[in-house]
């Protein structure tokens, strides 16, 4: 049995969230240089230009790349085989806590759905948990701009639907969002499950690197079908025109029920602001 102390998963989570609003993955620049390239609508390539210089900015200068820090998701994969000395939650809530105020990100979480007072430090998170063989603890933390998030869509489709199905309900979700997600956008999408999984499905498709490729070829081939798909749409970069919509897709699946198909959409956009550390 390995011990993890709480005050180290603290102070990770802490200096996580702070390095993710500043800085995005590499994966994710490149597919936006890479957009820049081959984008010819001059206001979409305004926008991309626009887009490197911010996050290039934000890197330089330690600032948040964009004014909503987003909620914290928190995803832990924690190993069988690990004893966390203190209270898990706390620890990440801490975390965020003193990140959010170390790093001057806005604080976004309201403590109650309705009546709408701020927690004034974006607590609580929002923690996933996994056990895992081990004795390893990964933490994933995605900062969530929510203007991608109300974007979402969810759909209990009947198993003749297939594939078409599928598809076609992904590119609706697509052109309906439009420019409010801000595109380009990372389209994450779960299949299969329950309801509640299929959601969690597709979020966790936003976890994936944006050059990671699906280790099934066919949901690689339907990743790429549906990115070209997307982008043919012609929203564009905030909704602009042009040929750059989407710079990636990313399906998760898993078994479901013989009668159903779920299906659900979670939209980043491109401020794809995520980060791991394994402790």
């Amino acid at each position: 049995m390995r011990e993890i102390k709480a005050a180290v998963i603290s102070d990770a989570v802490r200096g996580m969230c702070i390095s993710a609003a500043y800085d995005l993955p590499g994966g994710t620049k490149r597919k936006i240089e890479e957009s820049l390239v081959s984008e010819d609508w001059p206001p979409a390539k305004s926008i991309l230009e626009r887009i490197i210089e911010n996050y290039e900015l934000a890197a330089d200068k330690s600032i948040p790349i964009c004014q909503d820090t987003g909620a914290a998701l928190v995803f832990v994969e924690i190993g069988q085989d690990v004893f966390v000395s203190g209270d898990l939650n706390e620890a990440i809530n801490d975390g965020v806590r003193r990140g959010f105020r170390d790093g001057y990100l806005r604080a976004s979480i309201v403590a109650d759905p309705l009546r709408r007072s701020n927690t004034n430090d974006n607590t609580p998170a929002m923690i996933h948990y996994d056990i895992v063989p081990g004795s390893v603890c990964k933490i994933t933390i995605a900062l969530k701009g929510f203007g991608s998030e109300n974007m979402s869509r969810i759909a209990m489709l009947a198993p003749g639907d297939g594939y078409e199905g599928v598809r076609a309900f992904v590119l609706r979700a697509v052109e309906e969002a439009g420019g409010n997600p801000c595109p380009p956008i990372v389209v994450g999408v779960g299949i299969g499950g329950s309801f509640d999984k299929a959601a969690l499905l597709a979020k966790k498709a936003l976890l994936r690197p944006l050059d990671d490729i699906h280790t099934d070829k066919f949901y690689a081939d339907m990743e790429d079908e549906l990115l070209e798909a997307i982008n043919a749409l012609g929203v564009g970069p905030q909704g602009l025109g042009g040929r750059t919509t989407a710079l990636a897709v990313k399906i998760e699946v898993m078994p479901t029920h013989i009668v159903s198909l779920p299906v659900a959409v979670n939209i980043n956009c491109y401020v794809s602001r995520t980060i791991r550390e394994e402790l």
